[in-house]
């Protein structure tokens, strides 16, 4: 199994590429189900996660083609259509429920295993689920699987309701809503850069979309959808982890590729931080002020708030920060496992329910960490940047899910890191 070994103490310097994001991707990569015509993308990232939706976008009939080493994706989806998507592959990851609007759109009928094989009220499948029934669907869970059926083969527009603004909830029904008949209004619904890109493109394939971006997304139907050609926005995630990178270890990095509009709620706790953030022609860049950091509180929220997403690597800069900072998390509950394995290394940190209080401290220390999920690892790993000695990160694995080439892109602007087989 692979671990990452990391020797804190070198200051960074040089320019990071960022990839496209892998949650628009995979969004987008199911909409391919929705036209007999191609569709391709562009700016693909080259991640485990992508290769598991090719897998399930496969089984269904799709044909999906890597081109340039992984960075364009071409699609079709014109042969006939398996509409059942098996536990085997579902199971890998959360996003592989977003064939489930696509299925139902096209065919009228689908069979999506839950992931995990957990029941609909222990993750949020119960938002599109609901969704779904407004416009005319009738879905029971039998086995394990989401029984859909449009009556009458078609779905139909409809005012849905979120009860939150779910991001897999509003493209699901998203991707639905282009060929039902007739309206579709989401009322809260989710404002990521995602959804947005999502609606770019399903425009450029002939959608009739209004509102993307708001609270509220109207969506006329159409007959058809044709080919089109996208590419795919920046990861606002891996731009906002490599941004810490500087932050943590010193030096001053260039973000190719980063938007400050996409990471605004972020860039305001970096600068109250003590953070340096201005735009360049080609990106980002990024760099500490002077000294040691100011501690800041953060609270997660949906978009345009904290992301959730950056709250563990957010985390790992404060371990050092001068002072108390809170960190609230409100998005998932449990996503504070990365606290224990940061203690490890020194860090002071107290976590009651969805709060952690981090008490900075001058120095961490290396230490063998394990990664819980994916946010987490890559937390441990900005950590040891700023950790004396060396950091040994386990459970790796997680990283290849969201993270392109972590290793070359840190060792290229000057850290002292390795992947090793053990």
């Amino acid at each position: 199994m692979d671990t990452i070994l990391v020797r804190g103490g070198n200051t960074l310097k040089g320019q990071i590429p960022i990839t496209g994001a892998k949650n628009a991707c995979l969004a987008l990569m199911p909409a391919t189900l929705l036209s007999e015509e191609p569709l391709t993308l562009t700016n693909a990232p080259r991640l485990s996660d992508i290769r598991t939706m090719t897998q399930l976008l496969g089984s269904l009939g799709a044909e999906v083609t890597s081109l340039q080493d992984g960075k364009v994706l071409a699609m079709a989806s014109h042969g006939p259509i398996n509409t059942r998507a098996e536990y085997d592959i579902v199971r890998k990851m959360r996003a592989s429920n977003l064939v489930l609007g696509p299925l139902l759109a096209r065919e009228g009928h689908a069979e999506v295993s839950l992931p995990g094989g957990c029941a609909i009220g222990a993750r949020p499948m119960d938002i599109h689920v609901t969704g779904l029934t407004k416009m005319g669907a009738e879905i029971e869970l039998r086995d394990g699987y989401l029984h859909a059926k449009a009556q009458g083969g078609k779905l139909k527009g409809a005012v849905i309701d979120f009860p939150f603004a779910s991001v897999g909830a509003t493209e699901n029904i998203l991707m639905a809503a282009t060929l039902a008949k007739g309206t579709t209004v989401i009322n809260n619904a989710a404002r990521e850069p995602e959804i947005v890109d999502l609606a770019d493109c399903l425009r450029a394939m002939g959608a009739q979309i209004d509102g993307d971006g708001t609270s509220t997304i109207t969506i006329q139907g159409v007959d058809s959808l044709h080919g089109a050609t996208h590419r795919v926005v920046t990861d606002r995630i891996e731009l906002g982890t490599y941004m810490l990178a500087p932050a943590i270890a010193g030096g001053e990095v260039e973000l190719l590729g980063g938007r400050i509009d996409l990471l605004e709620a972020f860039c305001e706790r970096l600068d109250a931080a003590g953070i340096s953030v201005s735009e360049t022609p080609n990106g980002l860049s990024v760099s500490r002020r002077n000294g040691r950091i100011s501690a800041v509180d953060v609270t997660t929220a949906p978009f345009p708030g904290f992301p959730t997403d950056l709250q563990a690597q957010m985390m790992a800069l404060l371990c050092t920060a001068e002072g108390t900072s809170v960190l609230e998390e409100k998005i998932f509950e449990n996503r504070f496992m990365h606290a224990p394995e940061l203690i490890r290394m020194g860090a002071v940190i107290d976590v009651h329910g969805g709060h952690a209080t981090v008490t900075g401290v001058n120095k961490l220390k290396g230490a063998p960490v394990m990664a819980t999920d994916l946010r987490a690892s890559v937390s441990l790993i900005l950590a040891g940047l700023a950790a004396s000695g060396e950091t040994k990160v386990s459970r790796v694995y997680h990283l290849d899910r969201g993270y392109e080439h972590v290793v070359a892109k840190l060792s290229g602007v000057g850290a002292d890191i390795e992947r090793v087989q053990e």
